[in-house]
């Protein structure tokens, strides 16, 4: 009956049930990829001309979802070819393309595809082969060779963040590549005569110190260039963005050495800033060890991970954050050592550490050997998951950062989007469909709704978000916002930008308009404190425990 189920399902509700299927667990996931994999092996696509590609009748829609399907099956080095081949059509067809028009978003789409394509090949730290190197260097000649073409034609060039992954995935693979560096041109709007204005702006806002740093209280969040399932722009719709952003004063961004392109992208942005302007930038990144080193650990194996990072920012990491995999590998007591170390030893390269996604015992641990070893904790801060649906913060992760003057730096503050009037009444979407368009952030969230309580307990505090957002002529999401910040040992809460596509900087803006009052904080607690905080603790574990399962 299975097999009669599977033929006769609409499309829709196949992959559907299809996405719901593998996400149960690892293993249903590994088994569907495998399955794809061999099927895509056995029916490789097929080249398409220039013309064919471009012309009057396009199939270059196909052909990228074709790609699409090699990379996202874990084939990313098969995909390589096909990528070379569709740079390398662009100008044998004499492509012609407008600001904003159909064939420039379809650009834009495979520059993100080439993006992810190169990330997972960095992230896997593929074996520098013959192959390999053949394919990269083919890949960045063709992008080059577009890049040309464009110029000649008056073209604004759609592959900049294709250009700058390539050429990273080079000297990380093949230090030894000689590769040319084209001038990244974003004819920025930004000059001297805007930094008292951007001072002013940022000077409007609340601050925090974080050890010798002094950064608004809300940061900007990377965290969707990631995936493409955001969507996809051009590094010059991300720049002005990020433009926009730094003009009001939010002049921090937190990233990470695996959300894509992220550092590459704001490194670029910040270095063509005017150097009064780029001085008062926060860049924030992470080094996230997933798994057991390849190298051993050593201060020159520490220094060479603030260098790639420092490298790929091209200048100096405010804050690097530091995740590590195993809390039974005591080997990040060592590395946050040297991490500390480095910040007095080489402070244009790095200037405080950080924790990402350690649970409160571990904080301590760490608090403890630092002091023990070098007389100073050195640890300025911890990012974490903290909302009012998520308080498991409130157990002890708050007294010990309190313990060590260590601030929290939260994300998922705003509940990846749900915090909205959107869902005011709404009913509970389907996290599997298409039909439904959630963002990965929504289906992330949504199960952690899940976790907290029922839809109906959520829709209840979404109108005692929506009273208390009237009564101070706010945003529902500035009062989630407003109660994380008031919780003690916050620092930072984290909004996320869909650079280039969406921002809510405005909306963001008006958390530091108001403050809530006794009547105000007590009805919210309700909802986050008390047996619901114990309730996630003991089901989800410790601050961080849900990466380590």
């Amino acid at each position: 009956m299975d097999d009669v189920l599977i033929s006769q399902l609409p499309p829709d509700i196949l992959k559907s049930s299809l996405r719901a299927l593998v996400s149960q667990n690892a293993t249903s996931q590994k088994v569907f990829v495998e399955h794809v994999r061999i099927l895509l092996r056995a029916s490789l696509p097929s080249y398409p001309s220039p013309s064919e590609l471009f012309g009057s009748r396009p199939c270059y829609t196909q052909f990228l979802a074709s790609i699409r399907c090699l990379f996202t099956s874990k084939m990313a080095i098969e995909s390589l070819p096909y990528f070379t081949h569709f740079m390398s059509c662009i100008p044998l067809a004499q492509t012609q393309w407008q600001p904003n028009d159909k064939l420039e978003s379809a650009l834009e789409e495979a520059c993100g595809d080439i993006v992810q394509a190169i990330q997972a090949l960095k992230e896997l730290r593929s074996t520098p082969t013959e192959e390999l190197r053949e394919c990269l260097l083919s890949l960045n000649s063709s992008i080059n060779n577009c890049d040309a073409y464009s110029v000649s034609n008056n073209l604004q060039f759609p592959f900049v963040r294709a250009q700058l992954q390539v050429d990273d995935a080079l000297h990380l693979i093949f230090p030894d590549a000689r590769l040319h560096h084209y001038p990244i041109d974003h004819a920025f709007k930004l000059s001297k005569r805007d930094v008292n204005p951007v001072i002013a702006a940022y000077a409007n806002l609340e601050h925090v110190e974080l050890g010798p740093l002094k950064v608004p209280r809300v940061f900007n969040g990377l965290w969707q260039l990631s995936s493409p399932a955001w969507g996809t722009a051009s590094i010059y719709k991300q720049h002005k963005d990020f433009e926009q952003l730094i003009r009001i004063g939010f002049v921090a961004t937190d990233m990470a050495d695996h959300y894509g392109d992220a550092e590459l992208v704001y490194g670029a942005f910040r270095n063509q800033l005017p150097i009064e302007i780029g001085a008062k930038v926060i860049a924030c990144s992470k080094w996230c060890v997933f798994g057991p080193p390849a190298k051993p650990v050593t201060p020159d194996f520490v220094m060479e991970a603030v260098l790639e990072r420092s490298r790929r920012l091209g200048g100096r990491v405010e804050l690097l954050q530091f995740h590590w995999y195993n809390y039974e590998a005591k080997d990040y007591l060592r590395i946050l050592v040297e991490l500390v170390k480095i910040t007095k030893s080489h402070p244009h390269l790095v200037t405080a550490i950080g924790l990402c996604n350690f649970d409160s015992y571990h904080t301590e641990e760490a608090c403890q050997y630092l002091l023990r070893e070098i007389n100073e904790v050195g640890i300025v801060s911890n990012q974490i998951q903290y909302s009012l649906i998520d308080s498991r913060p409130t157990i002890k992760m708050e007294a010990v950062c309190q313990k060590y003057g260590v601030k929290l730096l939260t994300y998922g503050s705003f509940c990846g989007g749900f915090f909205s009037d959107k869902w005011l009444d709404a009913d509970a979407p389907n996290i599997y469909s298409e039909k439904a368009q959630l963002t990965p952030s929504q289906r992330k969230y949504f199960d952690m709704i899940n976790n907290w309580g029922s839809w109906d307990d959520f829709h209840a505090l979404l109108r005692t978000l929506k009273r208390i957002a009237i009564k101070h002529n706010v945003d529902l999401a500035n009062v989630a916002a407003r109660w994380v910040l008031n919780r003690p040992s916050v620092g930072v809460v984290i909004a996320g930008t869909r650079a280039g596509i969406s921002n809510n900087s405005e909306s963001n803006l008006k958390t530091f308009s108001f403050m809530l009052d006794a009547e105000d904080t007590n009805q919210l607690d309700e909802y986050a404190l008390g047996n619901r905080a114990q309730m996630l603790y003991n089901k989800i574990g410790d601050c961080g425990s849900e990466y380590r399962q």
